[in-house]
C-alpha cells in the first residue's frame, strides 16, 4: 500500500465558498438611494450587522470610505459616506437595534465620525476570543460555524478609490452577509459555557471606546530608529517625521509614501545644510521626497538649531512601570510579585477556557505588581482593577488570586 503523504488537513476537499443571497446591490451615493435604503432599514427586524471600509495603507486619516449594512427584512446596503455630510438617518433608522460588528473597535471610531452610534452591540471576534476558538478572524469563524470560506483579497484594498469595482464591492457586501448568523451561533456556545453574561459586560464597555489613545513620542517609532546615533541626530529625526507628518496630514496621504522611514534615518545622519547637499543625497532621486523639499531642509535647520537640553532623550520617557524585563535588578519585590500574579492568572484563565489577556489586561496586573494598594485585599484589589476598566466578571474571577500574589 502506498504511503499517505500530507496532513488530513490538506487533504481536505477544500470548503465551498460564501456567495451573496441577494444580488449585488449598487453603492448608495444619492440622497434619494440613501432616504429609500433608511426606511427599508427602519421597516426591517431584529440586530443589525455592520462594517467599515477604510484606506489604511493609502490614507492618513482612518475615516469610512464605505459601511455595509445588512438587516432582516431590509437587505443588504452599500453606503458611500463620503457623498453624504454625515450619516445621522441611518443612524436613526438602525435606532436601539443590537449592532452586529466583528472586531469592533477597529470600526467604531470611523463609524462614530460619520454620525453613528450603537446602543447595544455584539462583537463576534470579541465573543470568539471569550470562547478560546483557536482563530477568531471573520473567515476563521465563518468557517468554524459554517463550513464556508470566506475570502479576505481585498482588505488591504485603497477604498478611496472611486468608482469602487465590483469585486471589492461584492467583497464588502460579504463582511456583513453571515453576520447575524454568526452572532445567533455564537451567542449559543457563550450561553452553554455559561460566559453570556462576561461577554455582555464585555460588550457594554465597548459603548463608550472612542479610540486608542494617542501614543506619546509617535515619531520613536520610525523604522530603524535605533541606528540613529546621539541626541542630535534623533532631535533631526523629529523634526523629519514631524515635518512629514503635517505634509500627509494636509494631504491625506498615508506617512511613508511622502517620505519613507529609511529616508528620514539617512537625512538626519547626512544633516545636510543646504538645498543643493539635500537634493544630491541618494533619497532625493526619486521625484516624490524631491516636491517638498524646502520643508525637509526646513526641518533639518529646525534640528541643527534646538539647544541641547531641547533635544530628545536617548530613551522614551515611560508614564507607570518600567518594562518588565528591568524588575528584577531594580525592584525584586515586585518581580516576584508579578511572577506569582502571572501564575495566578494563568492558572484561572486555564480553569475557565480564556486567554489570559481576555481574562484580565497584563497592563493592569504589572500595574498592580509594580505598586499595589496600600491595603492589600479583595476589596481594594477589587477597586483597583475596577479603576482601570475591569469588568465585574474579571475582578470576581481575579481578585482574591490577585491578593494572595501580591501579598509577602
Amino acid at each position: 500500500m502506498p504511503e499517505e503523504t500530507g496532513s488530513p488537513e490538506e487533504q481536505a476537499p477544500p470548503l465551498p465558498r460564501l456567495q451573496l443571497r441577494d444580488p449585488l446591490p449598487p453603492v448608495i451615493d444619492t440622497v434619494d438611494d440613501y432616504v429609500a435604503y433608511c426606511a427599508r432599514l427602519a421597516l426591517g427586524h431584529g440586530p443589525v450587522a455592520l462594517d467599515a471600509e477604510r484606506a489604511s495603507g493609502y490614507r492618513y486619516s482612518q475615516r469610512a470610505y464605505l459601511v455595509q449594512v445588512r438587516r432582516d427584512g431590509s437587505g443588504t446596503g452599500l453606503v458611500d459616506p463620503i457623498a453624504f455630510d454625515d450619516l445621522v438617518d441611518l443612524d436613526e433608522a438602525i435606532g436601539d437595534a443590537e449592532w452586529i460588528l466583528h472586531a469592533a473597535t477597529q470600526d467604531l471610531p470611523c463609524l462614530a465620525e460619520v454620525g453613528l452610534h450603537p446602543t447595544a452591540l455584539f462583537d463576534t471576534e470579541l465573543a470568539g476570543r471569550l470562547l478560546n476558538l483557536p482563530r477568531v478572524g471573520l473567515a476563521s469563524l465563518v468557517e468554524h460555524y459554517l463550513g464556508l470560506s470566506l475570502a479576505k483579497e481585498h482588505s488591504a484594498a485603497d477604498w478611496s478609490t472611486r468608482p469602487l469595482p465590483e469585486p471589492w464591492l461584492e467583497y464588502a457586501a460579504l463582511d456583513v452577509e453571515v453576520l447575524i448568523e454568526l452572532r445567533n451561533l455564537i451567542e449559543a456556545d457563550l450561553e452553554r459555557a455559561g460566559k453570556r453574561e462576561w461577554a455582555a459586560q464585555d460588550f457594554e464597555a465597548l459603548l463608550s471606546f472612542t479610540g486608542a489613545p494617542p501614543k506619546e513620542e509617535r515619531w520613536r517609532r520610525t523604522s530603524g530608529i535605533h541606528r540613529a546615533r546621539g541626541r542630535r541626530t534623533l532631535g533631526l529625526v523629529r523634526a523629519l517625521w514631524e515635518a512629514r507628518d503635517r505634509i500627509a496630514e494636509q494631504r491625506d496621504t498615508t506617512p511613508g509614501r511622502i517620505l519613507p522611514d529609511a529616508s528620514i534615518l539617512e537625512i538626519a545622519r547626512e544633516a545636510p545644510r543646504d538645498a543643493s547637499t539635500l537634493r544630491n543625497l541618494p533619497v532625493m532621486r526619486s521625484r516624490g521626497p524631491r516636491r517638498f523639499l524646502q520643508q525637509w531642509l526646513d526641518a533639518v535647520e529646525e534640528g541643527l538649531a534646538l539647544p541641547d537640553d531641547a533635544l530628545p532623550l536617548s530613551t522614551q520617557h515611560r508614564e507607570g512601570p518600567p518594562p518588565p524585563r528591568a524588575w528584577a535588578d531594580k525592584h525584586p519585590e515586585a518581580a516576584a510579585r508579578l511572577t506569582s500574579a502571572r501564575e495566578a492568572v494563568t492558572r484561572i484563565a486555564e480553569q475557565h477556557d480564556l486567554p489570559p489577556e481576555n481574562l484580565i489586561s497584563p497592563g493592569l496586573v504589572r500595574g498592580l505588581a509594580w505598586d499595589p494598594p496600600t491595603v492589600v485585599d479583595v476589596v481594594h484589589v477589587g477597586d483597583a482593577l475596577t479603576e482601570g476598566g475591569a469588568r465585574p466578571w474579571q475582578v470576581e474571577l481575579v481578585a482574591a488570586d490577585l491578593v494572595d500574589a501580591l501579598t509577602p
